[in-house]
């Protein structure tokens, strides 16, 4: 089978030819660079049916944190499972799922996550994603269940520790690692093992916290007993390996972990299979 090539955008190739020559003859300006560019999303135009599926929803605007955020919502039931798109992404991203999780009895809310889709704002963070799940809980009642791809699995996961009463999470190919988060992103534009420190220090003077406690890693290991979470990654994934969710099942084994061949890292909100099983974790009895 032939796969897709993945079209680099001109800018992050720019990005990548000029970022090691600045680092090397102007580095304090390289790691500034970095930061800015660490928290400020790329915005992709949604498919044609993505926008296929947004005509169907109700959508509706929320004032949060100084930003205006676009939400999504299918289907007319009370209970509600609440999507998170993941870095670059948009709440359509999920159409896929809207039929068989109303079919199933739930309603289907998504969002465009600050500086993403039709929100507005130009950077954006875990803590930025956290308060809009927060206001949108707060607006509609609690979901049933946080399901996430990708950088939405460590809002979801940072939500229910920080109190969200929440006890279904399920994150797709979401990344878990501090280190490899943060390699991620100097591998993309060349970047050095000194623009990693420098980052890392920007995080504990700005947040008064290491980086790594902004992983799911570490939020893991503090959600309530009651929380159930389930990971779904591809082998095949190159955006997020498949090294760090089998890290997270290995320091926590109750959390269950599915495993896929041949759907990358986001093909794989596509598969029926997937959605399947999504929807008999969020629908299984309650132990």
């Amino acid at each position: 089978m032939n796969k897709k090539r993945v079209k680099i955008p001109l800018v992050i190739r720019w990005v990548r030819w000029i970022f090691p020559k600045l680092e090397y003859w102007m580095p304090s300006l390289a790691h500034r660079y970095f930061i800015k560019i660490f928290f400020t999303p790329l915005r992709y135009q949604p498919t044609e049916k993505e926008q296929e599926a947004a005509a169907r929803s109700y959508q509706y605007q929320l004032s949060v944190s100084e930003e205006t955020i676009h939400v999504y919502s299918w289907g007319s039931a009370t209970p509600y499972l609440l999507f998170t798109h993941g870095w670059a992404g948009r709440g359509t991203q999920f159409r896929k799922f809207i039929d068989p999780v109303i079919e199933a009895g739930y309603r289907v809310i998504a969002f465009d996550g600050p500086a993403h889709g039709k929100s507005s704002g130009k950077r954006a963070n875990l803590l930025s994603f956290e308060a809009v799940i927060q206001a949108i809980a707060a607006k509609e009642g609690l979901p049933v269940a946080l399901v996430s791809h990708s950088f939405g699995g460590g809002v979801a996961l940072m939500s229910v520790m920080n109190g969200l009463p929440v006890t279904r999470i399920v994150n797709i190919a979401s990344p878990t690692e501090a280190d490899k988060i943060i390699d991620s992103y100097l591998a993309v534009i060349g970047g050095s093992e000194g623009t990693k420190r420098a980052f890392k220090d920007y995080i504990q003077r700005t947040f008064d916290r290491p980086f790594h406690e902004f992983t799911a890693m570490y939020f893991a290991g503090r959600l309530p007993a009651s929380a159930q979470v389930l990971l779904i990654h591809d082998t095949e994934d190159k955006d997020v390996t498949i090294d760090q969710p089998r890290a997270l099942v290995k320091a926590y084994p109750e959390v269950k972990m599915i495993e896929t061949t041949g759907l990358g890292h986001n093909r794989i909100l596509k598969d029926d299979g997937i959605i399947r099983s999504v929807l008999d974790f969020v629908t299984a009895p309650e132990k």
